[in-house]
């Protein structure tokens, strides 16, 4: 979410990768441009620092440059459910030397509250007849559910029970503490929350934010909080073989919220 939110990914993100023997990063940009969606040189930017995929959500379109680089960056999704003939795609697979299988990534967006898009269901299940999770080429499948309903977020992670490692959150900016492994062995979090600074409204300055609930004028301009930023994600960990998730954990960095390790590693 804006600067503060790039800068505690810059800082972080690629001595975890490191520290962590991380297989793979993805990071939510959707909100990395002030706020409002992400351009180019922002994300080869985040591909440099380690990022591996980058995935966007309704903001996505924010910023029109990004059309066109869309198109050709296979690591830069949008949501599976955009009509057909949108630019880009909502899957990428992807390979890594000393890494079992293809890791498949697949982002699709919520309905409840949001655009009037495909059915996500329908669209991840025509999606996922193309991967396997027992089959040896795939080492494991991460699915992004950009939503702002919880309640949807929690049925279509009990709807991919078992069909994919890991059903992730995004969009809400505020993490959850509901993180846990499903019965058929999926990794759930209904939102891992925001990268940015904590000290606002869900990343905009409180003063521009809180003017559109206090005043009957027009809406002012809102800004992106700009004090130090806090890095929220979840840690999957995944069997060797199943491609099911073994574990989960939320990471908290910074200041403002209760800071989260998961138990077995340090900084």
């Amino acid at each position: 979410m804006g600067r503060a939110g790039r800068d505690v990914v810059t800082k972080h993100v690629g001595a975890l990768k490191k520290a962590w023997n991380l297989d793979w990063v993805v990071v939510n940009a959707e909100n990395a441009a002030a706020g409002f969606g992400v351009t180019p040189s922002l994300c080869d930017d985040f591909f440099a620092q380690g990022v591996d995929v980058i995935l966007t959500g309704n903001h996505a379109w924010d910023q029109k440059e990004i059309l066109p680089y869309i198109a050709q960056q296979p690591r830069l999704l949008r949501p599976i459910n955009y009509p057909q003939g949108t630019p880009g795609s909502g899957v990428c697979v992807l390979q890594k030397p000393g890494v079992r299988g293809n890791f498949v990534v697949i982002q699709v967006m919520g309905r409840l509250f949001m655009e009037p898009l495909d059915d996500p269901f329908a669209c991840l299940q025509k999606t996922l007849a193309s991967f396997d999770l027992s089959k040896p080429d795939v080492g494991a499948i991460f699915v992004d559910v950009h939503a702002e309903s919880t309640s949807e977020k929690i049925a279509i992670g009990h709807y991919l029970d078992g069909r994919v490692s890991a059903v992730l959150g995004t969009h809400t900016h505020t993490p959850t503490a509901d993180q846990r492994i499903l019965p058929g062995g999926t990794a759930f979090q209904s939102d891992v929350g925001m990268c940015g600074d904590y000290d606002s409204v869900i990343g905009m300055t409180k003063e521009s934010a809180m003017g559109r609930f206090l005043h009957k004028l027009p809406k002012p301009r809102l800004e992106a909080a700009s004090g130090e930023g806090t890095l929220c994600a979840t840690l999957i960990e995944t069997h060797e073989t199943t491609g099911r998730a073994t574990g989960i954990w939320p990471v908290h960095i910074g200041p403002h919220l209760t800071p989260l390790l998961p138990p077995h590693l340090s900084l």
